[in-house]
C-alpha cells in the first residue's frame, strides 16, 4: 500500500512536470503569433520546427527536472520550500536551449517567443509544487486513519520507527501495535505482541504493510523473521539502519546478480553531469581554442624569445576519481630538473620565472593550454584545481575531507579561484570552498564562476 500510493503519485508529477514545456510553448505561441498584444512578427512561422524545439526542450526539462528533484513528491512535501531549485532547473533548460537556437542557423526563432516560453515554464513549476503539494495533504488528511502497520520489533529503535511511519507527511501511517522480539526491553507506551500471535493477526485485522524494524546487530535474525512471518498476507519492508551519514535518498539497486546500496554518491555520475557539463565543456573549450589561436601563436613565439627550452610545460596531476593526468600549461619558468619542479612551491616573486612568464602566470594566459585538456575529458573548464600528486598525499594527511575534491573532474577555474582562494592561500579554506563546489554543483554555478573568472581572473593579487 505505501508504495502503490507513492508511485502513483511520483507517476502524476512527473506527468504534469513533463508536460509543462508543452503548456509554456503553447501559451507563449497563443500571445507571440495568434493575437494582437506585441507586434507582428515578420517571418512565416514554421510550425514542424517550433515543434521540434518543443522535443529538444522537453528532452532537456526531463533530464534537469529529475535532477534537481522536480519529479520527487519527497522534495515537495519533506523538504522546505526551495524556489531556488526551481529557477536553477528553468535556467539551465532554457540556456541550452538558447545555445542550440544561437548555433543553428537553418531556421530562425522567435527570440521574444523563446523567452516568454522561459518565463512561462518557470511560472508553471511554481504553481505545479503549489497546487501539488496542497492536494496531497488534503488527500492524506481525508485517509483516516490512514495505512494499517504492523512493526516487527519492540525496542526503542522500533518505537522511533513507528514515530516516523505516523508522522510522515508523504503517506501517514496508523500503527497496529508491535511484535516484541526475543531478548527485547519494550517501552510502556506502545502496544505489544508477541512472535507467538502472529498466526492470529493475520486474518481479519486489516493490515497494510508490514514493517521490520531490526538495529544492525539483529540482521543475522532476518531469515528467520520472514519464515515466521510469511503467514501475513502483507507486504514486508525492512527498516535499513546503517548510520547517519547515509543520505535517506540513496537507492539500491542490483548489478551483476548482487543487491547494492548506494552509501555515496557523486554528480560525477549524474545524467544532467555527464551530457550537459561535457557539452559545454566542449563548446566552450572548442570556441576558445579555435577564437585564441592566434594568441596562441603569439604567446608561444614571445616564449622562445623570453628563455630557451620548450613551448608547453607538461606535468602529472590528480584528476577524477584520484586518476592520474598530463595536464598542459604555457612554460613560464626556465627549464629545471623535473624534481624540483614536481616538489617545489611557486611563491612570489620566483626567481625560476622569466620576465614573460610572470606576465602569464598573473593574468592566467598560461593556464590556455589546459583548453586541450578539457577536450580530452581529463579535466572540465569549472571545477576544484588540480594538484600534483605529492602535494596531494600530504594534504590528505593534513587537511580533513581533501580528497573529496576528486569526487568531480578538476578544472582550469573554479569556485575557490574566484573568491581569491589560490596561490599562497590558505588551504584548508581553499578546500571549504572546493567542498561547497562538490556538493552544490550546478550549471548555473558553472556559468557564473566562468563570468567571475572572466571579471577577477586579469586582477588577482594572489595570482604570479
Amino acid at each position: 500500500m505505501i508504495r502503490r500510493r507513492l508511485k502513483s503519485a511520483h507517476f502524476y508529477l512527473s506527468l504534469a512536470v513533463f508536460l509543462l514545456p508543452l503548456a509554456a510553448f503553447s501559451v507563449a505561441g497563443y500571445v507571440r503569433f495568434a493575437t494582437h498584444m506585441l507586434p507582428h512578427y515578420s517571418a512565416d512561422v514554421d510550425s514542424r520546427s517550433y515543434f521540434a524545439l518543443l522535443l529538444l526542450t522537453t528532452i532537456l526539462w526531463a533530464i534537469v527536472a529529475e535532477h534537481f528533484g522536480l519529479t520527487s513528491i519527497e522534495n515537495h512535501l519533506l523538504a522546505a520550500p526551495k524556489p531556488r531549485r526551481v529557477l536553477n532547473a528553468c535556467l539551465v533548460t532554457f540556456v541550452a536551449v538558447l545555445a542550440a537556437t544561437f548555433f543553428y542557423r537553418d531556421i530562425t526563432f522567435s527570440r521574444l517567443f523563446i523567452w516568454m516560453s522561459g518565463v512561462n515554464l518557470l511560472v508553471f513549476t511554481w504553481c505545479v509544487q503549489g497546487i501539488f503539494a496542497r492536494a496531497w495533504v488534503r488527500s492524506t488528511s481525508r485517509q483516516n486513519p490512514g495505512f494499517q502497520v504492523l512493526i516487527i520489533g519492540a525496542d526503542e529503535f522500533a518505537a522511533k520507527v513507528a514515530h516516523s511511519l505516523s508522522c510522515d507527511p508523504v503517506a501517514p501511517c496508523s500503527i497496529k501495535g508491535h511484535v516484541r522480539l526475543p531478548g527485547q526491553a519494550c517501552p510502556e507506551s506502545l502496544r505489544v505482541y508477541e512472535l507467538s500471535d502472529i498466526e492470529e493477526l493475520a486474518i481479519g485485522n486489516g493490515i497494510d504493510d508490514v514493517v521490520i524494524a531490526l538495529p544492525p546487530h539483529l540482521l543475522g535474525d532476518l531469515p528467520m523473521l520472514r519464515e515466521r512471518l510469511c503467514v501475513l498476507c502483507a507486504p514486508l519492508r525492512l527498516v535499513v539502519d546503517i548510520g547517519e551519514e547515509v543520505d535517506c535518498r540513496q537507492r539500491l539497486f542490483t548489478f551483476g546478480g548482487l543487491l547494492m546500496l548506494d552509501l555515496q554518491t557523486t554528480y560525477a555520475e549524474s545524467t544532467l553531469y555527464v551530457v550537459l557539463k561535457r557539452a559545454f565543456d566542449l563548446v566552450l573549450s572548442c570556441a576558445v581554442l579555435l577564437l585564441g589561436a592566434p594568441v596562441f601563436a603569439v604567446i608561444a613565439l614571445l616564449i622562445r624569445i623570453a628563455s630557451p627550452g620548450p613551448i608547453f610545460f607538461v606535468q602529472e596531476r590528480v584528476g577524477l576519481n584520484g586518476r592520474l593526468f598530463r595536464m598542459y600549461k604555457f612554460r613560464t619558468m626556465r627549464v629545471s630538473s623535473r624534481v624540483e619542479s614536481d616538489t617545489r612551491w611557486t611563491v612570489r616573486n620566483d626567481p625560476r620565472c622569466t620576465r614573460f612568464g610572470r606576465v602569464l602566470r598573473q593574468t592566467g594566459l598560461d593556464e590556455l593550454p589546459q583548453f586541450f585538456n578539457v577536450l580530452k575529458g581529463d579535466m572540465s573548464v569549472v571545477g576544484p584545481r588540480p594538484e600534483r600528486p605529492m602535494l596531494v598525499q600530504r594534504f590528505m594527511q593534513s587537511v580533513g575531507n581533501y580528497n573529496r575534491r576528486h569526487y568531480l573532474k578538476v578544472g582550469i577555474t573554479g569556485w575557490a579561484q574566484v573568491n581569491g582562494w589560490r596561490g599562497d592561500t590558505s588551504i584548508e579554506k581553499r578546500v571549504e570552498y572546493d567542498l561547497y563546489y562538490v556538493r552544490h554543483w550546478t550549471l548555473t554555478l558553472d556559468l557564473l564562476i566562468v563570468m567571475l573568472t572572466l571579471l577577477r581572473g586579469f586582477s588577482d593579487r594572489n595570482a604570479y
